[in-house]
């Protein structure tokens, strides 16, 4: 999808550039873009939640209207490389995403990194903002490395597992088998005897079908709408945990120049933006693993022992992201003590202390 839309939050104005400052009776024309296409609910919801809410909050104010450019699908900008075209111009709003770009956004990775956790999509967003936010500077050194302001909007995917051609309840039954990842959660895969290969929502499907790989790491409101479970019926529940993908980011050249105003306006659309998603996936996750269930698919629960011993032995996956969060000079292991202390007080627990290791 790639088009134009004019908001009108006010009649009238003048039309100026995304680096114009913006002042009084203005029209800004902004980009936002994402290398998703619509399907998934983080670009969904830009759409239909974040645009119409800053254009309402705007409206109020009488201080500006945007004129949208909406390019999704990789029709402007390529997956993983968003950071990069709000710093250069060819955007201006996209989600801010460690998973899609490690290189740019790697400490969003931070859930990748201790998987295994809560499979509450809402609980693991919300500890991850408070140790974005709590962990002093961290947030203004982002903005300093990548040139994207954090506006928040976070959100989680629902819980991973991995659905396969056949059932995994032990590490015994995973030998030998070729499972289809993105680069960060292939590292779970240690100890079991499968081997990790990078990929995709765009090739699971064809690279399972024809034996590139026997399954992939992947969550339920995405694997079902991809119609997965025609050739990897079995959904083994490993729990690897709801997992932040990140924010919506806009470009720090954009956000200088908005009024206070203004900025309170993209906020909010931010956080209407999250609740629309978080209400939308929960309703979608059980429709979906029904879909699942009535066209031959099966849920495959892993025995708790064998689960156990995969999470005491496989090599700890936060040893190598925290190195080069350190070398980047961020302070993250404030971070993530802030991340694994507000779980706790909320009751979980990791089965694994990857901080003591």
């Amino acid at each position: 999808m790639n088009k134009l839309i004019a908001t009108l939050a006010l009649s009238g104005g003048l039309a100026v550039s995304a680096a114009g400052v913006a002042t009084a009776q203005e029209t800004l024309r902004l980009t936002i873009a994402s290398g998703h296409p619509e399907v998934f609910l983080w670009v969904k919801h830009m759409h239909e939640t974040f645009i119409p809410t800053v254009n309402a909050a705007l409206a109020e104010t009488g201080d500006l209207q945007v004129e949208w450019t909406e390019a999704y699908g990789g029709t402007l900008v390529k997956l993983g490389s968003e950071a990069e075209a709000l710093e250069t111009g060819i955007a201006d709003i996209a989600m801010a995403s460690g998973v899609f770009d490690p290189a740019g956004m790697g400490i969003l990775n931070i859930t990748y990194a201790m998987p295994f956790g809560p499979i509450d999509p809402e609980k693991v967003t919300g500890a991850v903002e408070k140790a974005l936010y709590g962990t002093e500077g961290l947030v203004d050194q982002i903005t300093e490395e990548t040139g994207v302001v954090y506006i928040g909007g976070g959100v989680a995917i629902d819980g991973y597992n991995i659905a396969a051609t056949r059932p995994i309840s032990t590490r015994a039954d995973m030998q030998g088998m070729r499972i289809g990842g993105a680069g960060p959660n292939l590292a779970w895969l240690d100890g079991t005897g499968a081997v990790g290969v990078q990929g995709s929502y765009v090739s699971f499907y064809n690279d399972i079908s024809t034996g590139v790989y026997d399954g992939n790491i992947g969550w339920m409101t995405a694997n079902v709408p991809a119609r997965l479970y025609e050739v990897a019926p079995y959904w083994n529940r490993t729990d690897f945990g709801a997992m932040y993908i990140g924010g919506l980011g806009i470009a720090e050249r954009v956000w200088e120049d908005f009024s206070e105003e203004t900025r309170d306006a993209f906020r909010k659309g931010a956080e209407a933006y999250a609740a629309a998603f978080f209400e939308e996936q929960s309703a979608k996750y059980e429709a979906a693993e029904q879909t699942m269930l009535e066209n031959g698919g099966e849920v495959v629960t892993m025995e708790p022992a064998e689960r156990q011993a995969w999470i005491d032995e496989v090599a700890n996956p936060l040893t190598a992201w925290r190195e080069s969060a350190l070398a980047r000079g961020e302070p993250v292991d404030q971070m993530l003590t802030i991340y694994r202390d507000t779980l706790a007080e909320e009751g979980f627990t990791f089965p694994r202390d990857y901080l003591a290791d």
